[in-house]
């Protein structure tokens, strides 16, 4: 039982961030706008997931326990791409970019650094968080901000709460999902009302 519970979290974890910025990227697209997007939110997020991966990487962490956070990167750097693009900026990601390659090769110089960014990436993604919600308090507009994005990332968090007590028992593996699950259904509540408040007006 304890294995198949294990293997249903991990592989549906795996399953949903396949998918999990998809829904906000087409909502740019379809909007050709990032009207609603927190540009602080998203960098913050990707220097979140990468110090996170980093961190998992560098203690050799089961696969399974981490796999998703390649592909996040990767969606999270083409909605940043769609954000600049749409704010007609594409080369303003640059330096961005640069910062995030050149940060995975100095976090593991270290075990201090990479238990140091670890314990501070707790906070940049809950700032990254905080950002997203100030950026809908004060336009009071969702915009093309997807409401399902949010959902599937705090389903995601909890399925990792169960897999980290099922496997590496990590205590700062653990309070990160704990507060990011609490952050995102905030955002995703707040979202949804802002989206019900628009279709009121209408």
């Amino acid at each position: 039982m304890r294995e198949q519970l294990l293997l249903i979290c991990n592989w549906s974890t795996l399953g949903v961030c396949a998918a999990l910025k998809l829904p906000q990227i087409s909502a740019v697209l379809a909007a050709r706008s990032a009207r609603g997007i927190s540009l602080p939110s998203l960098l913050l997020e990707l220097a979140g997931f990468l110090v996170f991966l980093r961190y998992q990487c560098y203690y050799e962490y089961p696969l399974f326990t981490y796999l998703e956070y390649p592909i996040l990167i990767a969606q999270d750097v083409l909605l940043l791409l769609c954000v600049f693009h749409f704010n007609g900026n594409v080369r303003g990601a640059v330096p961005y970019l640069g910062a995030f390659v050149a940060s995975w090769f100095i976090l593991p110089l270290q075990k201090w650094t990479i238990d140091l960014a670890m314990n501070l990436s707790t906070l940049i993604s809950s700032a990254s968080k905080f950002a997203q919600l100030q950026y809908l308090w004060k336009t009071g507009d969702a915009g093309a901000v997807s409401a399902l994005t949010w959902s599937l990332a705090s389903y995601t968090c909890a399925t990792r709460i169960i897999t980290t007590l099922m496997t590496t028992g990590d205590l700062t593996i653990l309070v990160r999902f704990v507060i990011m699950l609490a952050l995102n259904l905030w955002v995703t509540a707040t979202v949804l009302r802002y989206r019900t408040a628009a279709v009121k007006a209408e």
